[in-house]
C-alpha cells in the first residue's frame, strides 16, 4: 500500500506555491544540509521576514501548514526543517540546541535573510531562544509556544514520572500506532483520532533518524547545575495553550519571570501542546495581531 503522505506531500507542495513558497536545500558546510521553504526573491525584499520552527512530532511545513496560509501573503515566510527532521541531515556530531541553532541561522543567511521574527513550538522555539542570545544581529524578535528555555533535568523527571516513561527518547519517539496515538493524546487538547493505516504511515514519515533523534532529544535536557540565566535583547511573546499537559502554566509564568523585561504571555482557552494545530483560528488571529504590532513599532523606531 502507498504511503498516504507519498500522496500528500506533491499536494502540500502544490498548495505551498500558490502561497509563493518553494523548497531549498541549502548546504550550510560540507556534510550539513538544510532543508528550507522560502518565499520568492521579490516577497523577501520587500516583507518581513518570519522563521517557522517546529517541534518534535512533525517536519516544518506539516507543523506549520495553517500559519503559513494565515500569513504568507503579509510577511516572507520561511520553514526549515531542524536537523534529522524531514530532508536536513548532517554528519557533524552536534546535537545540543546550540548547535541546532548555529545552523539554522548559517542556512537563513545563506537565502538572504538579515533579520527575522522566528517563531517557535516547543522543541522549536528552545532553539528560537538560543539563535536570539547567540545571533541578536539575526533575530529581532521572538514568539514562542508551549516551550521552555533549558529543559532542566529536574523538569524532565517530573514529566517522565507524570506519564511513566523512561528516557526522553522514549517519550518523544514513539515505536507503535498505539504508543503515537498516545502520545499524540497528550499533546492535544481533545481526543485524537486517526485511522490505523494514517497513523503507521506517519511513524515511516515523520519517526525516521531515531538514533539521531534520541540524541537531540538527550542533549535538549540540561543538567540543573549547569543551567545558565538567559538574558535576551529582543522582544518576546509566549502564546500558550490553556491545557498544555507538558508544559503546563506554571511553566509559562515561569518562562515569562525568567526572561523579564515587557515579555508578554497569552494563554489560547482549549488549546493543547500542539496549540498550532489545536486551535489554529485562534492561534493564526493571535499570531497576527502579535506581528503586527511588532512590525508597526519597529517601522516607527
Amino acid at each position: 500500500m502507498v504511503n498516504s503522505f507519498t500522496i500528500l506531500r506533491p499536494l502540500v507542495r502544490l498548495l505551498m506555491f500558490f502561497y509563493g513558497l518553494s523548497p531549498k536545500i541549502i548546504e550550510t558546510e560540507t556534510g550539513t544540509k538544510i532543508k528550507i521553504w522560502v518565499p520568492s526573491k521579490s516577497k523577501s525584499e520587500t516583507k518581513p521576514n518570519v522563521i517557522f520552527l517546529h517541534g518534535f512530532a512533525a517536519d516544518g511545513i506539516f507543523t506549520w501548514l495553517s500559519q503559513v496560509m494565515a500569513i504568507s501573503s503579509s510577511y516572507a515566510v520561511f520553514v526549515p526543517d531542524l536537523l534529522f527532521f524531514g530532508e536536513s541531515i548532517t554528519d557533524k556530531p552536534g546535537r545540543s540546541t546550540a548547535f541546532q541553532a548555529e545552523t539554522i541561522a548559517k542556512a537563513l543567511k545563506e537565502v538572504g535573510v538579515k533579520k527575522c521574527t522566528v517563531v517557535g513550538l516547543s522543541y522549536g522555539a528552545s532553539i528560537g531562544f538560543k539563535m536570539a542570545e547567540l545571533y541578536p544581529e539575526l533575530v529581532e524578535f521572538v514568539v514562542a509556544s508551549d516551550t521552555i528555555i533549558e529543559f532542566t533535568e529536574s523538569l524532565s523527571r517530573a514529566l517522565l514520572e507524570k506519564y511513566g516513561f523512561s528516557t526522553m527518547p522514549e517519550f518523544l519517539l514513539p515505536t507503535t500506532v498505539e504508543g503515537l496515538m498516545a502520545f499524540l493524546t497528550i499533546c492535544n487538547h481533545g481526543p485524537v483520532s486517526m485511522p490505523g493505516f494514517v497513523a503507521k504511515d506517519f511513524l515511516k514519515e515523520f519517526y525516521n533518524n531515531r538514533k539521531e533523534r534520541a540524541e537531540l532529544a538527550e542533549a535538549w535536557v540540561v543538567p540543573d547545575n549547569e543551567v545558565k540565566p538567559i538574558s535576551l535583547s529582543q522582544k518576546v511573546h509566549l502564546v500558550w495553550g490553556d491545557d498544555d499537559k507538558i508544559f503546563t502554566s506554571q511553566t509559562a509564568e515561569d518562562t515569562k519571570r525568567q526572561l523579564g523585561g515587557d515579555t508578554t504571555l497569552i494563554y489560547i482557552k482549549d488549546g493543547g501542546h500542539a496549540v498550532q494545530q489545536d486551535t489554529a483560528n485562534q492561534y493564526n488571529a493571535e499570531l497576527k495581531k502579535i506581528l503586527a504590532s511588532l512590525h508597526t513599532k519597529s517601522k516607527d523606531a
